[in-house]
């Protein structure tokens, strides 16, 4: 991706990355053979979702070195920031109201988890612009999903033709993310516990993800850990001890979210009662809620609660986060002067996106180029009456992805380049290409591709 124009500065285009990629996929046998291995090693280590392959494009994604420094960089320096933001929500009242929390949201976000983070794991969407420069749209603070899938795609690409080939001119590297979800997972049970670490991975049934879920398992299992995949409904908590489909564990690897599980009300008793009472490590903690609302966004955009960040804090802010305001009647500020934000909103659709302060995967975000005036002004009202925020948009580009359909097609494919953060240090990332305006696997559109930094040629 960004490989390419960082290696243009020595002049020569056989070595940029990304010509040099594409170049080998110019040899009809190698990239035949490139993308049957692609389908059946996929088709061996259960890449899917759902019922589709998790990745279709025959190239990874490739970014400079210097680059990926940059942009860890840029995400370590706002994780900190929402540290701090983090801080002030628990102590403000008024500035926890912001959020619109539902009250049993609140009460278990009060809730002291036993350690320090509340992330103990989380993740930065973003986009690399024209420029260069990253900007982050969201933030993934309850169950940031991918990591698995992300090492295990990594593997089926080292066994590619292609990626042997260009691995002998150029010399990059993956950065493998499963095993620093468990380290980080272990690092919270030890701040609370000493006792053995047991682990149950908790969602819904019948999830597509569940694939992934198979992944970690056997992974934890491998380092020693006994490890059980099951429902919120499979928890049972009893004289001061929780049992997964009738196993004891004191580590709930939580990919099941708050709200719904809220939703359920005797079914998440079991563990929100071993969690208030400290009997449990549940990684992400329910404290996480507090910045997976897209409200977190708003609060570090928003000019009035700048004095929460130090000096660098709020450049990176400045420079890696779009605009984003809670929807509501009344003034706020935009480019330094005073606006309306209704009226504001109502006369940019062509650079605005409203979003759910607390969905996923795509639910119920309007992008307002897509749409006419009339459907965004409805929409506007819409968000007015529900908890919505607004964000400016964020540049797109697009780049050449070669994508096995019912053959090889060349198609220009937006990307994003999402970091996770484990107790606030970068370590690997997750990557998605799509021809939709929304980059999102479990909306329907995109698919995953494995991240290589790029060192130089060899």
């Amino acid at each position: 991706m960004v490989a390419a124009r960082e290696v243009r500065r020595g002049g020569s285009a056989s070595r940029d990355p990304l010509t040099a990629y594409h170049a080998l996929l110019e040899d009809g046998g190698l990239a035949s053979e490139s993308a049957a291995m692609l389908t059946e090693g996929q088709r061996e280590r259960r890449l899917v979702f759902g019922d589709r392959p998790l990745c279709v494009s025959l190239r990874p994604n490739l970014i400079s070195a210097w680059q990926y420094d940059q942009v860890n960089t840029a995400a370590e320096t706002l994780y900190a920031a929402l540290g701090r933001l983090e801080r002030a929500l628990l102590g403000d009242d008024v500035l926890r109201r912001e959020l619109d929390l539902d009250p049993r949201e609140e009460e278990l976000a009060l809730a002291d988890p036993g350690f320090r983070a509340a992330s103990p794991s989380s993740r930065l969407d973003g986009f690399i612009g024209e420029d260069g420069i990253i900007r982050f749209v969201e933030y993934n603070a309850e169950s940031p999903a991918g990591m698995a899938y992300n090492d295990e795609l990594s593997k089926v690409f080292a066994t590619l033709p292609v990626m042997k080939r260009f691995l002998k001119r150029f010399r990059a590297r993956i950065v493998p993310v499963r095993a620093r979800q468990l380290a980080a997972m272990l690092r919270a049970h030890r701040a609370r516990s000493s006792a053995k670490p047991a682990i149950a991975i908790v969602d819904w049934r019948g999830l597509p993800t569940l694939t992934e879920f198979e992944m970690f398992e056997r992974f934890f299992e491998s380092r020693g850990i006994e490890t059980v995949i099951c429902a919120p409904d499979d928890l049972r908590y009893t004289k001061g001890a929780l049992r997964a489909a009738g196993r004891p564990v004191n580590i709930v690897y939580r990919r099941v979210l708050t709200s719904e599980l809220l939703a359920k009300d005797g079914v998440a008793r079991p563990l929100v009662r071993a969690y208030l009472d400290g009997a449990v490590t549940v990684v992400n903690s329910f404290r996480a809620k507090l910045l997976h609302k897209k409200m977190s966004f708003a609060l570090l955009s928003d000019d009035r609660y700048g004095h929460l960040y130090t000096p660098s804090q709020r450049a990176a802010i400045a420079k890696h986060i779009p605009w984003t305001r809670k929807v509501r009647e009344g003034h706020t500020t935009h480019a330094g002067k005073v606006v309306d934000l209704a009226d504001f909103v109502i006369a940019n659709r062509g650079t605005l996106v409203l979003k759910p302060n607390d969905e996923y995967g795509g639910k119920g975000v309007v992008l307002g180029w897509t749409i006419d005036q009339h459907e965004w002004e409805q929409s506007f009202l819409a968000a007015l009456a529900s908890s919505y925020v607004v964000q400016e948009r964020v540049a797109i580009p697009r780049y050449p992805f070669p994508v096995v359909l019912d053959r090889m097609h060349f198609l220009d494919l937006s990307i994003d380049h999402d970091p996770y953060l484990f107790w606030g240090r970068v370590s690997g990332t997750l990557a998605r290409v799509s021809s939709s305006a929304l980059l999102n696997v479990t909306a329907g559109a995109g698919s995953v591709v494995p991240t290589y930094v790029v060192e130089g040629a060899t």
